[in-house]
């Protein structure tokens, strides 16, 4: 058990998929109590046998179409802090479960909702996806080169724009709820939390609407990506003068480049000239020459080349408490750290059990 800042938080989680095991598994990291109701027999939409996105927390199988089973979960709910769900609207009203139903037999909880479009709107209950969620945010047209969009994996909606945002609501309700003593609802949607993030990118009044045509979205030549003379790639983002003239320096390129750098009619000429420059030498003499410099650099890294980069391993980035190399617990707490749980958290509980256990530790 983790003794987190979280420790003594319950949390009753739905099984999902993404972003809410992800806003799960972030409080449970942080020591919070979480157990996850899931079908009997679920299988993993993935065929996982171990799923990152899980771990720090134990289930029970019940059935929601089950009233017996809803009844024990109304138990379960009347002994816990949260709730967290990722049912498209109304579904847990139809069971029985929504927020009124659950208010009633636990004024305290905080129930967490997350759904792509939130639970109103007039896309609320249609279906959707990381990509849909983004795209009518702003944020998929943003990235990538000028002739189409590039798809960021699921990080800025799914776990960015979501799951984040979910734990985050959670723990501020929660917060909350210790000076009224009431519960409330986090309505988390995705589509939401992505906006969210983009707010220095809208509120600046300079940025062009077109892909290719800004500081950060690959058009200047100092913040960019540059392929090396091995295949790999170097990650350059010397914004501020000081530091672009130090990567001018330490490249060998012309110093007098320092004078126009914020001269848009000279980014893609200079953009050549470092791309030349960058592919006379490979991705580790790059690193040598550069890393740890003011010139902000960093190589590229494969996920695998990441576990074992040494600044990583120094700051211990990773763990592998459960036989595999998962991302740690962050950010870093001075006092009350959180920590990864081991794999015996994910194995199948008795309800009952954790039920009578909940209802004990409360009345003390």
């Amino acid at each position: 058990m983790s003794n987190g800042p979280l420790h003594g938080v319950r949390i009753v989680e739905f099984a999902g998929l993404g972003p809410t095991p992800f806003a799960a598994m972030t409080l449970a990291d942080m020591g919070a109590e979480v157990i996850r109701i899931q079908r009997p027999g679920l299988k993993h939409l993935m065929g996982l046998h171990y799923d990152i996105l899980d771990r720090g927390r134990g289930f029970v199988e019940l059935d929601l179409k089950n009233d017996d089973d809803i009844q024990t979960v109304k138990a379960l709910l009347s002994e816990a802090d949260a709730l967290i769900e990722g049912m498209r609207p109304g579904v847990m009203e139809r069971l029985g479960l929504g927020p009124d139903e659950v208010a009633a037999i636990n004024p305290r909880l905080v129930y967490g909702r997350m759904t792509g479009w939130g639970q109103s709107g007039p896309l609320a209950h249609a279906a959707g996806h990381d990509i849909n969620y983004i795209a009518l945010s702003g944020a998929l047209h943003a990235i990538g080169p000028d002739d189409t969009p590039v798809i960021p994996l699921n990080l800025i909606g799914d776990f960015g724009g979501g799951g984040m945002y979910m734990a985050y609501g959670i723990v501020c309700a929660l917060l909350e709820t210790t000076r009224s003593g009431l519960g409330q609802v986090v309505d988390t949607a995705i589509t939401d939390g992505t906006a969210h993030l983009m707010s220095m990118i809208y509120a600046m009044h300079a940025w062009t609407d077109r892909r290719e045509s800004n500081i950060l979205d690959g058009a200047a030549p100092f913040y960019g990506v540059y392929k090396c003379a091995c295949g790999g790639h170097a990650a350059i983002g010397a914004i501020e003068p000081k530091f672009y003239a130090e990567l001018l320096q330490r490249i060998g390129a012309d110093a007098e480049l320092a004078k126009t750098q914020m001269d848009r009619s000279t980014w893609p000429a200079v953009r050549e000239t470092f791309a030349a420059i960058f592919a006379t030498k490979t991705r580790d003499e790059w690193s040598e020459l550069l890393l740890g410099t003011d010139c902000c650099y960093a190589p590229v890294l494969s996920i695998a080349e990441a576990y074992n980069a040494p600044h990583n391993t120094e700051r211990g980035h990773f763990d592998a408490k459960n036989g595999i190399a998962e991302p740690a617990p962050t950010p870093k707490l001075s006092r009350t750290p959180g920590s990864v749980q081991d794999c015996s958290q994910t194995e199948a509980l008795d309800v009952k059990d954790v039920v009578a256990k909940w209802q004990e530790t409360r009345k003390n």
